[in-house]
């Protein structure tokens, strides 16, 4: 009884841990599928443990007596061994057909209120809003909002490596594979922050792929999509008018975009509305003045081996980018 308590308090526990991953912390359809299905695989081989355990205990208390009748004994152990052989049998297989059935019904390609496009690129997420309102779209990286109880369609592609789509308390796995595109449809019942990895290892700094999904009711999710439609805003102190100029002057901008200026680089995350976000470098630095400082001075040293080139910086300019990077929420 003890080994049960225990186990249901480990459950209870994970089921209620907010953005921490993990599938029994399910907040949808999909995820409340795999979660049930985790509980009955748990419990069928509880069930079996200690069904193993109680024969275990059983065959040593009963070794110790001299059998009287050796051919009585003969014949139950046959019909022991059949027994047990038809029970793994059924076991199996209705292990199987769970797992089966669960797949089937989460790996549904219906109809979808929200399309979003996602790149896994080495090592962050791009996700594409492609029609998130009515006049366009927009997208954003590492960090993906969605309306709470609406089908939500998500469109898997990478352009290098094979990575994998999966956030526990929403839906099951799913890899993005070069010149393939994948599908999934989830729904994100209940608001929250849930937090989403790459799950196929996809290079030096795989465990360092991750991303938040966002859950907001309606009216809070159009207030975000329409502010990230918008373009950036324009700088509101010295620092960060002077920041601009040396983000465009420097090689920043031929990677990154920031829209309403000329900066249109495609190789790097769109940085129109970077300072809103809870995190940089997929999910390494909250977001912070001192973090953005820090990435933009030597991202090789945070993030050995991504993409980002080393940009020459004076202390002056390194300050003035990081007021600008910080205002543009």
């Amino acid at each position: 009884m003890k080994i049960v308590a225990a186990l249901l308090a480990v459950l209870t526990l994970l089921s209620g841990c907010g953005d921490v991953q993990s599938a029994l912390n399910a907040a949808g359809p999909s995820a409340s599928m795999l979660k049930n299905l985790i509980l009955f695989i748990v419990a069928v081989s509880l069930v079996v443990w200690l069904a193993v355990i109680a024969i275990l205990i059983l065959s040593l208390v009963r070794s110790r007596r001299v059998a009287q009748d050796e051919t009585a004994s003969g014949k139950r152990l046959q019909l022991f061994v059949t027994g047990a052989v038809m029970m793994t049998v059924f076991i199996v297989a209705g292990l199987t057909l769970a797992s089966f059935l669960a797949t089937r019904a989460i790996n549904f390609t219906g109809e979808a209120d929200l399309t979003i496009r996602v790149r896994a690129q080495q090592w962050w997420w791009q996700f594409i809003y492609e029609d998130a309102t009515p006049d366009g779209g927009f997208q954003t990286a590492n960090e993906m909002h969605i309306p709470v109880g609406r089908n939500v369609r998500v469109l898997l592609e990478s352009p290098d490596v094979i990575h994998s789509f999966w956030v526990p308390s929403l839906a099951g796995k799913m890899d993005l594979v070069p010149g393939r595109e994948n599908t999934l449809v989830f729904r994100a019942d209940r608001s929250g922050v849930y937090r989403g990895q790459c799950a196929e290892f996809c290079g030096l700094q795989h465990s360092h792929m991750a991303f938040m999904v966002m859950a907001d009711d309606e009216a809070s999710y159009r207030r975000w999509a329409n502010k990230q439609k918008a373009v950036a805003a324009m700088p509101q102190d010295a620092d960060a008018l002077a920041g601009k100029a040396v983000f465009l002057r420097k090689q920043c901008a031929a990677c990154h975009t920031v829209r309403g200026t000329p900066a249109a680089g495609t190789t790097g995350p769109d940085l129109t509305h970077v300072g809103s976000r809870r995190t940089i470098g997929a999910g390494l630095l909250e977001t912070t003045r001192g973090s953005l400082a820090a990435w933009i001075a030597d991202p090789q040293t945070l993030k050995p081996g991504n993409n980002m080139p080393l940009v020459p910086l004076t202390g002056e300019e390194l300050r003035q980018v990081s007021a600008y990077m910080e205002g543009l929420d």
